[in-house]
């Protein structure tokens, strides 16, 4: 890339050491933005932190934990007095290819504190920063299993749906205030955690894409980066689409 659109932009992008969010923090990165990585991966850090260079930050945070992400966006802002984008890509699939009646409530319960309250959590400490700012971009990354349900996947389907109806009440509460909340609904894409599912799982998932395959961590940047522009500015509670035709709605 060699844009500037996100210049003199501070970005937190959680779940950021890997994946979805390691791929859309290196886009925002190389369009100017300065990286903040929220995740409770800090082995990674070393390697990412060597990556984004004097624009970026790696923050150990566990985001189902709403003292440790309100610390966290404290101390960020001791260092980066705005916050302009926030991405909540910090997710898990928990147990997959298994009957809702088969899972036990512990798994169930923490992919929906992992990526419905990470996401609402995250959310809820820097909108007030976007608030006294007068702008803001946030993006959940939701999917379309939360859309459709993908069967084997009740918790994963269950808590991005409840992503996608928490960007639609929260794009509604913040219209009027030059922040714009959405969501992103990928079908699978090809990153180690769809590599760590079954085979049964994911040839099930692609079975269903018109176009036969998995989607690319660039083709979820580049979407990602347009939603969290300045110019993407009259569209919010919104859930874009990412499925190779699978949703078209």
């Amino acid at each position: 890339m060699t844009t500037n659109r996100f210049s003199d932009q501070t970005a937190i992008v959680t779940g950021a050491t890997s994946g979805l969010g390691l791929a859309i923090a290196r886009r925002l990165h190389a369009e100017g933005a300065f990286i903040v990585a929220f995740d409770c991966n800090p082995k990674a850090f070393t390697q990412i932190q060597g990556h984004f260079g004097d624009r970026g930050l790696c923050l150990e945070v566990d985001v189902t934990n709403e003292s440790k992400v309100q610390a966290a966006v404290e101390s960020l802002l001791a260092k980066r007095p705005r916050i302009e984008i926030l991405v909540n890509s910090a997710g898990i699939t928990g147990q997959t290819n298994i009957k809702s009646h088969e899972v036990p409530l512990a798994d169930f319960d923490f992919v929906l504190r992992t990526n419905l309250y990470g996401s609402f959590l995250t959310a809820k400490h820097v909108l007030p920063v976007m608030l006294r700012q007068n702008y803001g971009r946030i993006l959940h990354i939701a999917s379309i299993a939360g859309k459709e349900g993908n069967a084997g996947m009740v918790a994963y389907s269950a808590s991005k749906a409840a992503v996608i109806g928490m960007a639609k009440v929260q794009g509604k509460e913040y219209a009027e205030t030059g922040i714009t909340i959405n969501a992103l609904a990928p079908a699978v894409i090809q990153t180690p955690m769809v590599d760590a599912m079954p085979d049964a799982q994911v040839n099930y998932m692609i079975a269903k894409i018109p176009m036969k395959r998995c989607g690319s961590l660039d083709e979820v940047a580049a979407m990602a980066a347009f939603i969290v522009s300045r110019e993407t500015s009259f569209t919010t509670g919104f859930t874009f689409d990412l499925t190779g035709g699978r949703a078209v709605y």
